[in-house]
């Protein structure tokens, strides 16, 4: 690691604690005008995200219906009821998303995998950055007002589904994640800025329970008059 995100990870709890745990689970609420665009508007009833912390598995429940919950790895999605019947499900769910623009609706299963890697991709920042496979190197800090947030971009290796290949992740004075930019390939790859807020300390490991994704323009600046999407998390335990 280098010596940006080492500070990073141990800002965030350390890769001592990190190591000791397995599990995450947190309760989300989710909004925000990437859903209707795509014919899957969210409603605002609380749902339970759990994920492995080591290996990119993921789970939400409810979804679509009460007695149902998702199942995700990169090379598999599922709906399922509650006792494991499976109601639907697709192998290689990235393939789906070929040729598609940001107003291409999406369908069940292609939303349950969006929510399976994006949650994933976020419950394991930064941690993810220190494992295998992953190509980590020091950018040019972002101005934020009168602060100076000093970045790093990751290459995510193609064993890990997420947002795109290269991610850009930016930090406060006091090294806690205050920024991540991608693209977002299975919308047609449209760039964005997330922006996060209102850190907290869950077992051990710090992580914002606010998050504001817009579109970026070219220039980097996020576009202010439309959330993208929005995710707040309450209830986060890791274990």
């Amino acid at each position: 690691m280098n010596d940006l995100l080492t500070e990073v990870i141990g800002a965030h709890g350390g890769i001592g604690r990190w190591q000791e745990l397995s599990r995450a689970q947190a309760t989300l609420v989710s909004d925000g005008a990437l859903f209707a665009v795509k014919g899957l508007p969210q409603d605002a009833t609380p749902r339970v995200m759990t994920v492995r912390l080591h290996e990119e598995h993921a789970s939400v429940q409810p979804f679509g219906s009460r007695d149902q919950r998702t199942d995700f790895t990169p090379g598999r999605v599922r709906i399922e009821k509650l006792d494991g019947q499976v109601v639907a499900e697709r192998e290689d769910p990235r393939t789906s998303f070929a040729g598609h623009t940001l107003e291409t609706p999406w369908d069940p299963l292609d939303r349950a995998y969006f929510n399976g890697y994006a949650l994933w991709t976020y419950l394991t920042t930064p941690f993810l950055l220190a494992m295998p496979g992953f190509t980590v190197t020091e950018i040019e800090p972002w101005r934020e007002g009168e602060e100076s947030w000093p970045g790093l971009r990751a290459a995510f290796p193609s064993r890990i589904a997420s947002h795109s290949t290269h991610q850009d992740f930016y930090f406060g004075p006091d090294r806690l994640l205050r920024r991540h930019d991608y693209h977002v390939d299975v919308a047609g790859g449209f760039a964005a800025a997330q922006y996060v807020y209102d850190h907290v300390e869950a077992d051990g490991i710090v992580l914002p329970t606010r998050r504001r994704a817009y579109r970026r323009d070219t220039e980097g600046r996020p576009l202010l008059d439309q959330v993208m999407v929005s995710i707040d998390l309450s209830d986060v335990h890791y274990s």
